[in-house]
């Protein structure tokens, strides 16, 4: 018989607004949302603080919404350096007590304890880590205890801040099955509209097997019988650390068969090279702040030039842009034996939240300006004209 494992989910609990409060302690009286665009008060909700959640506001929302719902909001803007900065320390924090640890999202980690636990109770554990995170770095975190990924993560969302909940096999049926269904992690708000039009609006109706073929009629097989397991405990409970590993660039270069000379024709093998290493980053689900390109001469010269930009961006226009103004004001007319493009500073889309930027940039109002606004602002930057290129609304 396998040992049974014992899974933490700690989640970082408002972390841009435990951040902010950090920063200016004033904030803790306040009701305050982070997000919205610097200058006007215009944009999206990324994190409600708590006492802005009291008065309904929430995350995701428009600025003028939370303004309507509390007008004495205060909207402060978004800092990623300063998340950057306490999510490295908060994860620094949770290795003193385990090397199982799966980053999750800039927020939240998922531990393997199993084997400490065998020193100190699970809840005894939970508590320590969570008082010394508030104690130390000023990071509230909710714990979650499961013998699964998937448990670990729906206690840690049962109660919130500063919650510690245990979420055995045995305990799903009295604590997942009466939730709504889109309670549960991993059902959108799209997939919950569809069960909710079929009359599926529990977990415990989602598990009935007498609606196991209308629900198959709107959900794929895999995704129902995956939801199933994940419910009932199924699923991993494997804490593998380097699942998300995100990399440290992107690259692709070319050896060429002969050497070419010539602006347009490094131009051509540059822009062939970079369609390759977009699609990477894209798949990857990965955004980048640097555009890098290599160039080796005919006699050995290696010349490696980088550009970064404040908006992470992941556009193949914009990203070719970048390197072609690199390669005009680098290339000087030599023999060229090898052509390269790399991307660095690279961010999962998902760390970013609701920044406004070049991917996300039509969830929100004012499409078009905002577009504009972000090729104005990156011409600014590397003083190189970027165009349009007709990016269609959906």
């Amino acid at each position: 018989m396998s040992q049974i494992k014992i899974i933490f989910h700690v989640d970082l609990n408002a972390f841009y607004a435990s951040c902010a409060m950090i920063k200016e302690p004033f904030l803790k009286k306040e009701v305050f949302v982070v997000g919205g665009r610097t200058g006007s008060n215009s944009g999206v909700v990324s994190t409600a603080s708590y006492k802005a959640r009291a008065k309904g506001i929430r995350s995701g929302m428009s600025i003028v919404e939370a303004q309507r719902l509390y007008p004495k909001v205060l909207v402060v803007p978004t800092n990623f350096p300063l998340y950057q900065k306490y999510s490295n320390l908060f994860f620094n924090y949770l290795k003193k007590y385990s090397k199982i640890i799966l980053k999750g999202s800039i927020d939240e980690a998922y531990m393997d304890v199993t084997e400490i636990s065998k020193e100190i109770h699970p809840l005894k554990l939970a508590k320590q880590i969570q008082d010394g995170l508030l104690k130390e770095h000023e990071l509230p975190v909710s714990i979650g205890i499961g013998p699964t990924l998937f448990l670990a993560k729906m206690a840690s969302d049962m109660k919130k801040p500063l919650g510690i909940t245990v979420l055995r096999k045995r305990d799903v049926e009295k604590m997942l099955y009466p939730l709504p269904i889109g309670k549960i992690f991993g059902i959108g708000v799209k997939t919950k509209k569809v069960l909710n039009d079929i009359g599926i609006f529990t977990v415990n109706e989602f598990v009935d097997p007498n609606n196991k073929n209308k629900i198959l009629e709107v959900m794929t097989p895999n995704s129902y019988y995956g939801f199933l397991d994940n419910i009932n405990g199924k699923s991993t409970d494997i804490v593998d650390p380097t699942l998300y590993d995100i990399p440290k660039s992107i690259s692709n270069e070319e050896t060429l068969v002969y050497p070419i000379q010539g602006y347009e024709l490094i131009y051509d093998h540059l822009k062939e090279l970079a369609k390759t290493t977009v699609e990477r980053l894209k798949n990857e689900d990965l955004v980048a702040r640097t555009v890098s390109i290599k160039l080796k001469t005919s006699n050995f010269q290696t010349i490696t030039r980088s550009r970064s930009i404040s908006e992470p961006i992941e556009d193949f226009d914009l990203i070719l842009q970048i390197a072609n103004d690199i390669l005009l004001s680098n290339y000087e007319g030599e023999e060229i034996r090898l052509v390269g493009i790399g991307l660095s500073q690279l961010i999962l889309k998902k760390d970013l939240k609701n920044e406004i930027n070049l991917f996300n940039y039509n969830e929100f109002e004012d499409k078009e300006y905002n577009l504009d606004k972000l090729i104005k602002k990156i011409n600014k930057e590397y003083e190189k004209e970027v165009i349009s290129f007709g990016i269609k609304e959906d």
